[in-house]
């Protein structure tokens, strides 16, 4: 009698499931999303400034690499060194500077400057690069886009 309860149980137990539950996927795969959305911002190297835009700017390659030395200048004055993007005043920047180019191959030191960044701070940074032993210095900046309308009319 006990043998045909332990049957009866093991029958009434069900079939086996072959299909794939993929509600706990969906669940990591949404928490995964939601962690890239929130750190994706924070990842933007340096400091954004709206630079000057030029027709024939130079491709500076070596400005994007994560050890290259960038001085950023804001619109309203602020001088910004990369890497590590610290704030600091522009008098303090030689020494600085000097540092991070001990022991370097590439002594080359990019300036991005915000287009309404006035002219007297980009001089003070450069005059203050140049105090530093700069030698190469790259000045960063956009290409202009062209309206069709007014390349067309510029061709006739």
């Amino acid at each position: 009698m006990a043998n045909q309860k332990e049957d009866t149980k093991k029958s009434k137990a069900g079939n086996v499931v072959a299909d794939i539950n993929v509600t706990p996927m969906v669940d990591v795969m949404l928490v995964m999303l939601i962690i890239f959305m929130v750190i994706t911002p924070m990842l933007s190297k340096g400091v954004t400034v709206d630079m000057v835009r030029t027709y024939n700017p130079i491709p500076m390659q070596n400005a994007d690499k994560e050890d290259a030395i960038v001085v950023a200048i804001t619109r309203d004055g602020k001088v910004f060194l990369s890497p590590g993007v610290k704030l600091m005043p522009a008098d303090q920047l030689p020494s600085a500077v000097k540092d991070l180019l001990v022991n370097r191959l590439d002594k080359t030191v990019y300036l991005k400057a915000d287009a309404r960044a006035r002219y007297e701070k980009v001089v003070e940074v450069v005059d203050n690069l140049r105090a530093a032993g700069v030698d190469q210095l790259g000045l960063l900046t956009e290409l202009v886009e062209q309206r069709k309308g007014a390349a067309a009319a510029a061709a006739q």
